[in-house]
């Protein structure tokens, strides 16, 4: 895994930018993933001066926005709209990425309306400098389904994001995600849970996601992007702490990299 250590802030809902900053310095992340949703740091509904000044307080504390991460489900209809503005927002705060998901795996038409939506948003992306992510969840779960969709839309300004669980959970082990998103892969997320059907949060390295094996990947293909926890006490609020989360995500990370 690479050295560059990041978390995303749905591991601490709602804490203020200066909770955010202290954890990432208690525990030598270099970047975070902010969680773009109402009642967050930086919201959807944030106004141009409110990411600017969320920027440049991460900045001044030599922090980096890795990502915002959003809500947009690039393959539902009229979703346009939305991407554009989290584009400008991630531009506004200095992010690198807006992260979006796909939708609803049962719907029919979500891989064309995928493509068509991540098409149009690549214009805004080269504008804004910031890059669209699609990550391995919902409807795309398996890097395969997920460079589907990017092999479509063949634009160097959409990337993916491999989330650990997913494509495991789905069936397809490291190997087959990790060669399916080589052209594609600008950054990870690591998690452990109980079991494929236990996604309750685990401390990394606690729980039967292939770890090992997922650094193993990423060092067979040259990786050097972010590494980073996503921690979901937002959805499982019985986890334990983001703090004993960061310091074992860490210990995990640092084993891989020596």
């Amino acid at each position: 895994m690479s050295g560059r250590l990041a978390f995303s802030t749905l591991g601490c809902p709602g804490a203020p930018v200066e909770q955010v900053i202290e954890l990432a310095r208690e525990h030598g992340c270099e970047g975070i993933e902010l969680r773009c949703a109402t009642g967050e740091i930086l919201p959807p509904a944030a106004a141009d001066a409110e990411a600017r000044t969320v920027g440049a307080r991460f900045a001044e504390a030599g922090i980096e926005i890795v990502c915002l991460a959003s809500y947009v489900q690039v393959g539902m209809p009229g979703e346009e709209a939305a991407l554009a503005r989290h584009l400008e927002l991630a531009r506004l705060a200095g992010a690198s990425f807006v992260r979006v998901f796909g939708g609803d795996p049962d719907d029919p038409g979500v891989a064309a309306h995928a493509v068509t939506t991540l098409r149009a948003g690549a214009e805004s992306a080269a504008r804004s400098g910031v890059r669209i992510l699609l990550e391995t969840h919902d409807a795309f779960l398996t890097g395969r389904a997920v460079a589907g969709v990017l092999d479509q839309v063949g634009s160097p300004h959409v990337g993916a994001l491999w989330d650990v669980v997913n494509p495991w959970r789905a069936g397809e082990p490291p190997a087959v995600t990790a060669e399916a998103l080589r052209p594609w892969l600008a950054h990870v997320q690591v998690k452990d849970v109980a079991s494929v059907t236990d996604l309750a949060p685990v401390l990394p390295g606690a729980g039967a996601v292939p770890l090992d094996a997922f650094a193993g990947e990423l060092a067979r293909l040259g990786y050097g992007g972010w590494t980073s926890l996503e921690w979901e006490a937002a959805w499982y609020p019985q986890a334990a702490p983001l703090y004993e989360a960061l310091s074992a995500f860490r210990s995990l990370t640092l084993e891989h990299i020596r």
